[in-house]
Parts: structure tokens; sequence; C-alpha cells
């Protein structure tokens, strides 16, 4: 059976999963790995920084510099990767707040609101200004593909069940299929762990319950 995941996709899996739990080593293999497969030298480094808003700048950083060498080592043997597309600049007069609060409207299908954002007003705004704001807006990746890199980093970060669960709601929103996200565990499951894929999979079968149910 054809895999729902194309080869571009199940690449980005470990890329993003492997950064975000700090695994330099795979990772390296991960990031030759995803060249290979066919992913541009900007999508990756676009994965790579989006993470930052998930699993912090030190993981982000690691991830950019253990990239970095990857793309020395391969221009030293001659290999020439494709660069891609940049991200189209912002538009004059952007209003990043206004703009993520849309976006964030439509990759989760309702205004987004809550107690803890009324507890703690500034996390809201700066997921709202930044990540669905400026980081969202940058198109060398869809939605869809950032909500593929997500779920993957948020599945190898423990005590995140929680936020993998939404994420896995706001990937189904944004045309990611329930045989796509069963998909994505598989890969999981081979390239980064068994134990974070079992654990990644019992998020994903609450959440298809709760699917089904409503």
């Amino acid at each position: 059976m054809q895999n729902p995941l194309n080869d571009r996709q199940q690449a980005m899996i470990p890329i993003a999963a492997l950064t975000a739990c700090g695994d330099m080593t795979r990772l390296t293999t991960a990031l030759h790995e995803g060249l290979d497969a066919g992913l541009t030298v900007n999508e990756i480094k676009e994965v790579l920084v989006q993470l930052y808003a998930y699993c912090g700048f030190p993981r982000s950083l690691n991830g950019l510099g253990c990239f970095m060498s990857v793309m020395n080592a391969r221009q030293a043997q001659g290999i020439v990767d494709d660069e891609g597309k940049a991200s189209t600049p912002a538009a004059a007069g952007w209003d990043s707040l206004a703009a993520g609060r849309d976006t964030q409207t439509a990759l989760v299908g309702r205004t987004v609101s809550g107690p803890l954002f009324d507890f703690a007003p500034a996390i809201d705004t700066y997921l709202k200004a930044h990540l669905f704001g400026d980081i969202f807006q940058r198109d060398v990746l869809d939605w869809p593909a950032r909500e593929l890199a997500t779920i993957s980093a948020l599945a190898a970060i423990p005590g995140a069940e929680s936020q993998l669960k939404s994420h896995f709601a706001i990937s189904h929103h944004n045309g990611i299929t329930s045989e796509q996200l069963q998909a994505f565990i598989a890969v999981l499951s081979a390239t980064c762990s068994s134990d974070m894929a079992a654990n990644a999979n019992a998020v994903l079968a609450q959440f298809l319950a709760e699917t089904a149910k409503s």
C-alpha cells in the first residue's frame, strides 16, 4: 500500500522530532535524507526556525547549526542542493497582531480564547502576533507542512500531550487526513523511537475517538 504521506512529508517528520529532542547525531542523518528526498534548503531552514516557538531557541539553534554542518559537508562533496524559494516579504504596514488573530482563527476553525489567556494575556499576544502573525505568514511552507512539523516536534517533547492533541485537531482541520496522521505515527516509530511513537499514538487515538463522537 502506498504511504499517504509523500517522501518529502515523511522526511520532514524526523527532522522536526529529532531537533526537538536534541538528538544531533540522528538529526544529521535525517537532514541528509531530507535533502535527498527533495526538501529544499529553505524549507528545512524554515522548519528549524519555526521550531523555536515550540521547543525553544536552544534546540532550534542547535538544529540550525547541525544543518549548517550538513550543508558544508555536502558542498565539500560537490553536492548541489536546491535552495528553494525565499519567503515573500511582508507587505508594507503589516499588522502582525491582526494578521495573526485571523490566521489562528482560520487554522483552528474558531476564535481562540480561554482562562489561560485571560490569566496571562501577554502569551496570547505573543502567540497571535509573532507565531501566527510573523512566522505563519512566511510562504516557504504551507500550513499543513507547518502543522506536520509542529506535531512532529510536540511528539518528541515529554509532557506536551495536550498541545499535541490540539495540533492533531488543527492538522486535521487543515487537510491532513486521519490516514496521514496514522502514517505519521509509523514514520515516528521507524525514524525516531518506538516509545515516542507509542505515546503519540495514544494521543492520536484519543483525538480520533473524540472526533468520531462529535
